[in-house]
């Protein structure tokens, strides 16, 4: 039986049995195809070193072996915080305008490529697969063939694929893309980051997709699909469940005092749109001023990338939208938005969306968005709450029964918290039991085995991709 070798920028090592907290959903997915396949996970360790020296640090627990390594404060510059994060990342979610190019980012990306592909290469037996994942990494697997590995590639993007008049914006794009060629199978979450991805290898490198999606290179075929993520949705309910969501629902319920509440979680990221969602809320209050009162939002936004100089802005900008609406609406006793700059275990989480009566998730551009997932599976299917979805997530494509809605427009988003506050029980329940087929029949591992029966090279299904995407 094949091995199976993931590769990520970071590793999420298994907790031992009885240890505290929760692992996410994507982590346990993976950790239970890694002890299926005897795998190993091979990644960066978040730590840094004086000087980079290849170390493995090799750990096995639960059956499932993982492989890190530090890497120099130049490279967690120039790799992570420079091209992935100040370049790729705003590129692909369509922010041209936030977009770097620093031919020391650049260089410092292929290094630590370079750095992934010696240190895990030796690792690499002859019948092993390896899935490699997200922007990070996306040369990894060319290195890779550089030394001599012929095993079965397959890599999945987490992130949109951007269309190719931006694509283009970046400089050396052709070599990339061509890098990324050298896998079996490329993943993306979306029917329309696939179209984007097939329309640049036909107009800007002059290749042939066939019917069947795949595409000829290099006298090869590589097979490109969309695999839309889903949650681990059994663990999720069962966490939703639990002791500590209930005492979380029962906690956060206390607190509004019967007033409805409009719940989103994300993190601190220009593509989540959540200044525009301050915004959209604050317009809500105006609007519906007898409602004012009534409505509570809760954002927790969980701090990330603070050494980017945009995602301090981020920041700020946001503490003065609250302090501006909360100015504006608030009362000795009551503020419309709680702002919550920490996170919270996934339980007490599913308690949050369970005592949420609305689920207010509207990125700006987002590869899938799994917490419009989690919120529908957290939901009393008797009296379950409302979710709105900017149509410019993954998610929406999946949850068409979710108000969707232009995140940009903040009276199409003030209308719709207004429709779901107004909206009968029935049609709740007709829209929830819905979604809740979506997000229960394509979870975390319907996508796992789909991505990895088609690594070991086996038909999925029979549509042609030309017209998935068409």
């Amino acid at each position: 039986m094949s091995r199976l070798i993931v590769i990520s920028n970071r590793v999420s090592v298994p907790k031992a049995a009885g240890a505290a907290g929760a692992q996410g959903g994507l982590a346990v997915a993976l950790n239970s195809a890694l002890r299926e396949h005897r795998g190993i996970w091979f990644g960066w360790s978040g730590q840094e070193t004086e000087e980079f020296t290849g170390h493995l640090n090799m750990q096995r627990i639960n059956d499932v072996t993982t492989a890190t390594i530090d890497l120099e404060p130049q490279d967690i510059d120039e790799y992570y915080n420079g091209y992935a994060n100040r370049t790729l990342w705003p590129l692909f979610h369509y922010r041209i305008d936030l977009t770097e190019y620093d031919r020391n980012f650049g260089e410092g990306y292929e290094r630590v490529n370079a750095r992934f592909a010696d240190s895990v290469h030796p690792l690499i037996e002859p019948d092993d697969l390896v899935w490699v994942h997200d922007y990070h990494l996306l040369p990894l697997g060319s290195m890779l063939r550089q030394k001599g590995v012929k095993n079965r590639m397959g890599l999945f993007l987490h992130t949109p694929w951007p269309p190719a008049r931006l694509l283009v914006s970046l400089p050396f794009h052709e070599r990339l893309v061509g890098s990324m060629l050298e896998y079996d199978v490329i993943g993306f979450q979306t029917r329309e980051w696939l179209g984007s991805f097939l329309h640049y290898v036909e107009k800007e490198m002059g290749l042939t997709v066939n019917e069947d999606g795949t595409i000829e290179y290099d006298g090869r075929q590589i097979v490109a699909r969309a695999f839309p993520i889903g949650i681990d949705y059994k663990e999720f309910v069962e966490g939703a469940e639990s002791d500590e969501a209930q005492e979380a629902y029962d906690h956060l319920k206390a607190s509004v005092r019967g007033r409805k509440m409009l719940i989103g979680v994300d993190r601190l990221d220009y593509s989540k749109g959540l200044g525009e969602r301050f915004e959209s809320f604050g317009r809500f209050l105006g609007d519906y001023p007898d409602l004012a009162s009534k409505v509570v939002l809760l954002q927790i936004a969980p701090p990330s990338r603070g050494d980017v100089a945009s995602y301090q802005q981020i920041r700020e900008d946001l503490e003065r939208k609250t302090g501006h609406i909360n100015g504006a609406h608030a009362d000795v006793a009551f503020v419309p938005i709680r702002y919550v700059n920490r996170g919270y275990p996934r339980r007490q989480l599913a308690g949050f969306y369970r005592a949420a009566d609305i689920g207010l998730v509207t990125p700006l551009r987002d590869g899938m968005n799994l917490v419009a997932k989690e919120y529908v599976a957290a939901q009393n299917p008797e009296a379950p709450g409302v979710l709105i979805l900017s149509q410019f997530a993954g998610a929406a494509l999946q949850l068409t029964d979710a108000l969707l809605v232009n995140p940009h427009s903040i009276d199409e988003v003030s209308e719709a918290i207004k429709r779901a506050l107004d909206m009968p029980l029935s049609e709740r329940r007709q829209r929830h039991e819905k979604l809740l087929a979506s997000v229960r029949d394509e979870d975390v591992v319907f996508w796992r085995d789909a991505f990895v029966k088609a690594l070991f090279g086996e038909a999925t299904n029979g549509n042609s991709l030309r017209e998935e995407v068409a």
